[in-house]
């Protein structure tokens, strides 16, 4: 008969100051509950106290004779609340553990109920079980919370709920267990060793789609010192979960939101029709039947609009495939820096959209472009490309931040920045005139849910850029012609000196 290997469970007790409460603690974990069903291992990690914590916990230790090994762990710097977490699921995940229970050492959270909490694990699918004091109403209050922390608690954790999407009852219970498998998928050791730690990894779970089951708990508040600053908690909190949605807008980018699944699943690239936006600007731009190279397609969703609608004949270059579903009649599999070897002189307009930024030596290559096409005076050139004068980027700037984000004017892989002023010159300066110069409003539609208040501030946007298109402009659109060839003018200044000496004589 096949033996069965039973789950390994961690338990985590993170210590500081609680020289008085630690042993109790320890001898009030339901090991002899807990054996029969996990592989059980206690874990203290004192966080540099400054009394007994660490004298205690191994008194604890030794007094414990229920059969579970205890390590007892003491940081010789303080780590935080969070980096002291950091350094117990490190461990976990390192140890080959299938599960860590979070327990503090001040005895808050009551130990007696990690059966009840372990149960949910029974599904494969779950990431964390979290102890809710507010699930049942009137606990939280009647275990002794303080009134302002219980309403802190509430407004706190609506607000997170609201910027995040999500609905978890309550986002600061220290009580928690962790799938390692879960902890394994996010990037937990990047984040703040501040007491706002325990918000930052809920917001990682969330963006990882990890499935987290709430339980209801006892509330206990005893004669334990509060070590939380509460003003600054909150602060750090709210402007934590507003980060974090902005972030996975693409809007600004900061590493401890990458998850293993946004990694795999990130689309930095979205059709732009529907409003007024770079894409639309240069659909309404082309004629009918017109031949059309796009240079970075991406999805091809411009290609299909204008295959669709206008009855062009769409070539495609990008490093990338095109969605299957395109409807180009022709596409290049390369690099844009090297897309000139597939010859130029053919068509009636390019399109750069987007993709000078993102060039290594623009300089370079629209010089080499230029040469290519400047015999073929007919040719339009769209080109836009993100206005970092932007306000929004003018205002962070001005904050002392500078965020470069997913997509967007700060897109993480962009080599250079524009302002209105310095992408004319360099278009002026690679031999092109323009015809056009544009301001576009901000996508407001992609980041907005309410379809109203997008198009208000659409037009909000768009009257503001009357006003100054080089402060509110999201992007740059220009509409741009190549300058005929010096050798052309200068033999045209041959032909007509030739023509009007002979009027002369």
């Amino acid at each position: 008969m096949t033996k069965t290997t039973k789950p390994k469970l961690l338990i985590f007790i993170v210590a500081y100051h609680a020289e008085t409460t630690i042993k109790k603690v320890i001898s009030r974990i339901p090991v002899a509950d807990l054996r029969g069903d996990y592989e059980l291992e206690i874990l203290i990690i004192d966080d540099a106290s400054g009394d007994k914590t660490f004298e205690a916990a191994l008194s604890g230790m030794n007094d414990q004779d229920s059969g579970a090994p205890i390590t007892v762990l003491h940081n010789p710097v303080n780590q935080g609340y969070g980096g002291n977490q950091q350094i117990g699921f490190y461990y976990a995940c390192e140890k080959t553990f299938d599960y860590v229970a979070l327990i503090h050492g001040d005895g808050q959270y009551a130990p007696e109920v990690l059966p009840a909490l372990l149960k949910p694990f029974q599904s494969d699918d779950i990431g964390a079980v979290f102890g809710s004091r507010m699930m049942v109403n009137g606990d939280a209050l009647r275990g002794g919370m303080p009134l302002y922390k219980f309403v802190g608690n509430k407004i706190l954790s609506k607000t997170q709920n609201l910027l995040l999407g999500s609905t978890l009852s309550e986002f600061h219970s220290g009580y928690r267990i962790y799938s390692t498998k879960a902890l394994k998928k996010i990037p937990f050791s990047k984040n703040t060793k501040d007491f706002h730690f325990d918000t930052e990894i809920i917001i990682q779970l969330l963006f990882a789609k990890l499935k987290i089951v709430e339980l209801p708990i006892p509330t206990y508040y005893g004669d334990e010192i509060c070590r939380v600053n509460g003003v600054k908690y909150a602060k750090d909190v709210v402007l934590t979960s507003l980060r974090a949605a902005i972030s996975k807008k693409g809007i600004f980018y900061d590493p401890k939101w990458d998850t293993e699944l946004s990694k795999t699943n990130r689309i930095n690239y979205v059709s732009k029709f529907g409003y007024i936006s770079t894409h639309s600007l240069a659909f309404n731009q082309i004629r009918s039947n017109s031949n059309v190279l796009d240079i970075g397609c991406a999805g091809g969703y411009v290609s299909d609009e204008l295959k669709r609608r206008k009855n062009c004949k769409v070539t495609g270059i990008d490093f990338s495939n095109p969605s299957p579903s395109n409807l180009m009649d022709q596409f290049f599999l390369s690099d844009v820096e090297n897309f000139l070897e597939y010859g130029t002189v053919q068509y009636d307009y390019y399109l750069f959209l987007d993709i000078i930024e993102h060039l290594k030596n623009p300089e370079r290559f629209l010089e080499n472009f230029y040469n290519q096409i400047s015999n073929n005076a007919d040719a339009e050139i769209i080109f836009t490309t993100g206005n970092v004068a932007f306000f929004v980027t003018r205002i962070m700037l001005m904050l002392g931040h500078f965020n470069y984000g997913e997509k967007g004017i700060l897109d993480k892989t962009h080599t250079r920045l524009f302002t209105f002023s310095s992408f004319r010159r360099l278009l002026s300066q690679s031999g092109f005139y323009e015809v056009e110069v544009k301001g576009v409003p901000a996508p407001f539609p992609i980041v907005i849910k309410s379809r109203i208040l997008a198009k208000l501030l659409l037009l909000i946007n768009q009257f503001l850029i009357r006003i100054s298109p080089g402060l509110f402009s999201y992007q740059i659109y220009i509409l741009a012609k190549p300058n005929i060839e010096l050798k052309y003018l200068l033999g045209m200044a041959h032909t007509a000196a030739k023509i009007r000496a002979e009027n002369v004589n």
